[in-house]
């Protein structure tokens, strides 16, 4: 038979009291954006508790703000404070700084974050999730496009090969990586753009090469027909920078992946004992 995943220590704790009827708050103990939160009261209904408040998704929230409120027995109570901060203290935190990398660009360039493809599959989702609530895109772009990074590159031997060999996948725009690896940074831009780029990442997070393939670009006429997207290590405070510069689209990894826990806990405020059923 299979082991109830519930059953641990807290049986013996809470034996003579699991007839109390137990109400605890769920606070925050920061500012952030709320990610996550119809997963929590999917698994709080998993664990037996009545959900009697919870802020949804997307929620603005100030440090002390109150953003569910639950009701179950002592063990209950004990689980949720194992699992439910859990399911929506990252995404949380996730949520939160996409929130002030698009804050940061004020409208003039588009902010994406693709790190989550490199997360366990287990917490995809959620991470996609989180970013998308932010305000982030979790694409390059949101129509249809194929995207050709280094390896493509070196394996078909340049830019000019790797676009060749896609050229006949039609109603999908071209996504290139540039960096410099088979020709100067430029040419290869100016050969991206003639060969059918639609947007050309700039992968090597230096700012001066934003500078010089832009330049090169508008010289010969080609900078209307390619958007540019700029990648490596970007930070938060690059951000107000690269809106000034001749960029469409920027990829900020770590800074919002790695984003540390929005900071919660959970307080009971309410012990009663349960009323006797009437027969």
């Amino acid at each position: 038979m299979a082991r109830n995943i519930y059953e641990d220590i807290r049986d013996l704790i809470f034996r003579d009291v699991m007839n109390k009827r137990v109400i605890a708050i769920l606070r925050v103990d920061g500012d952030g954006i709320l990610a996550g939160m119809e997963r929590l009261k999917n698994r709080a209904k998993e664990i037996g508790l009545r959900v009697l408040k919870a802020l949804p998704s997307g929620a603005e929230v100030r440090k002390g703000d109150i953003i569910a409120v639950i009701e179950g027995n002592p063990k209950q109570i004990a689980i949720a404070e194992d699992l439910l901060i859990g399911i929506i203290a990252k995404a949380s935190g996730v949520a939160t700084a996409a929130r002030k990398a698009v804050e940061l660009a004020k409208g003039k360039i588009r902010v994406v974050c693709g790190a989550w493809k490199k997360m366990p599959i287990e917490i995809k989702e959620l991470l996609r999730e989180a970013i998308a609530i932010g305000g982030a895109g979790i694409r390059i772009i949101d129509k249809p496009f194929v995207y050709l990074d280094k390896n493509y590159v070196r394996i078909f031997g340049g830019i000019k090969n790797t676009l060749e060999a896609v050229k006949g996948i039609e109603n999908r725009l071209k996504v290139i990586q540039v960096r410099g690896e088979t020709k100067d940074i430029v040419e290869e831009a100016i050969e991206a753009v003639r060969y059918g780029a639609n947007i050309i990442m700039i992968d090597t997070g230096d700012l001066s090469h934003i500078e010089r393939v832009s330049k090169a670009l508008r010289e010969r006429g080609l900078r209307n027909k390619v958007l540019l997207a700029f990648g490596g290590n970007i930070k938060l405070e690059h951000i107000p920078i690269l809106a000034e510069k001749d960029v469409d689209i920027i990829d900020v990894g770590r800074e919002i992946i790695d984003a540390p826990l929005l900071d919660m806990k959970l307080d009971v405020i309410v012990v009663e004992n349960s009323s006797p059923k009437n027969s």
